[in-house]
């Protein structure tokens, strides 16, 4: 008896230590609990790739930092950018952003929150941006594209879909095994994001899709991308311009 009532007693003890260990401070100030289902604001957990599983893209893609992907996301990339200039956008299609430590990710994140920052809180970041330990980006599969010239439209901005870069790749990027990762109204709550795409390959036997698609199974299962690639097919078309009424925000 006195053996279980220790038991319980360090039960409640411990219970309000596990608590707030289970809590992120994702920023300072911002502390936030993951989710029951361990998302964190609505964002699903992805590891880091090392830096030995990378490899750089030319230099004059991307936009600012080298660009490292994962050996299959490049290959298939360089296939796409070929293409992309025989449709008459030499070098248009532009990376701002491919591979984010997790370090690299909470700078991003915490970047704008604050007074006189773009978003007040954790909360309202993460419809935008992926907390640190929860961006696709850490997995060496993922890339923000942007357009030069980019006229009237910056980085990371809704209006990205409208330019012949953004409108080149929603309509061809499947044919690559790009995935358009946040659609207009996604189940996950996270704004819609025109440029972000992640890399899974066209058909779970393609060189290196086979990881790909057991680190997104999740992602792909309960919040489908579009289009979203099964085996050679896409099973939502390819839209060459926007739908009507789509929203435009970022």
């Amino acid at each position: 008896m006195k053996y279980a009532a220790a038991i319980t007693l360090m039960t409640i003890v411990l219970a309000p230590a596990l608590a707030q260990a289970a809590v992120d401070e994702l920023c300072i100030g911002q502390r936030v609990a993951a989710g029951p289902d361990g998302r964190m604001l609505g964002h699903l957990p992805y590891g880091q790739a090392s830096a030995s599983e990378l490899v750089p893209m030319p230099g004059r893609f991307a936009l600012g930092a080298p660009c490292l992907l994962r050996p299959a996301v490049a290959a298939d990339l360089s296939r796409m950018l070929t293409a992309a200039s025989a449709s008459g956008l030499n070098g248009q299609i532009r990376a701002v952003s491919c591979y984010r430590t997790v370090n690299r990710q909470r700078s991003v994140f915490c970047s704008q929150i604050g007074p006189r920052k773009r978003c007040r809180d954790a909360v309202e970041r993460a419809r935008f941006v992926g907390p640190p330990g929860y961006s696709e980006h850490a997995t060496g599969y993922a890339i923000d594209f942007g357009t030069r010239p980019s006229v009237g439209c910056g980085d990371v901005d809704a209006c990205f879909a409208r330019t012949p870069a953004g409108r080149w790749l929603l309509a061809n990027a499947s044919d690559y095994g790009f995935e358009l990762s946040f659609p207009a109204g996604n189940a996950q709550g996270v704004t819609w994001e025109p440029w972000h795409w992640r890399w899974v390959g066209t058909a779970a036997s393609a060189p290196g899709a086979g990881p790909a698609r057991a680190i997104f199974a999740r992602a792909r299962t309960a919040y489908p991308a579009r289009p979203m690639q099964v085996d050679a097919v896409a099973i939502v078309p390819r839209p060459a311009a926007l739908p009507p009424g789509t929203p435009l925000q970022e």
